[in-house]
């Protein structure tokens, strides 16, 4: 494995013979020769919605959707709201459940097209 040193002359020898627009354009030529290059797509991310962790209803009970997770070493109350969008950013899906539900359970109600 080579250093950090040695990819660093790497890459400043590449700059400076111009080589970087050649090398990626080459990539992408090969990558897309054996149809490995992704022209359009669902992006799919979500976001926790917080509540407090003594939020009760009227009937004095927790919203069965509101669940605690956890994202890195923080523990979240609240809800996840899923959101599908194309390759410009629009969105077309929106989805919402409890936050400690896993993204990848949600992709066949996001993925569109």
């Amino acid at each position: 494995m080579p250093d950090e040193t040695t990819i660093l002359r790497f890459r400043h020898l590449l700059e400076k013979h111009q080589l970087t627009v050649k090398l990626f354009a080459e990539v992408r030529k090969l990558r897309e020769e054996k149809k490995l290059l992704l022209k359009s797509g669902t992006i799919v991310d979500a976001t926790l919605i917080a509540a407090p962790p003594s939020s009760k209803n009227a009937a004095q009970e927790r919203d069965p959707e509101m669940k605690q997770t956890r994202k890195g070493q923080q523990r979240h109350f609240g809800m996840k709201l899923h959101v599908g969008t194309d390759r410009r950013g629009l969105v077309h899906s929106v989805m919402t459940g409890p936050a400690s539900q896993g993204d990848i359970t949600r992709l066949d109600d996001l993925l569109h097209g």
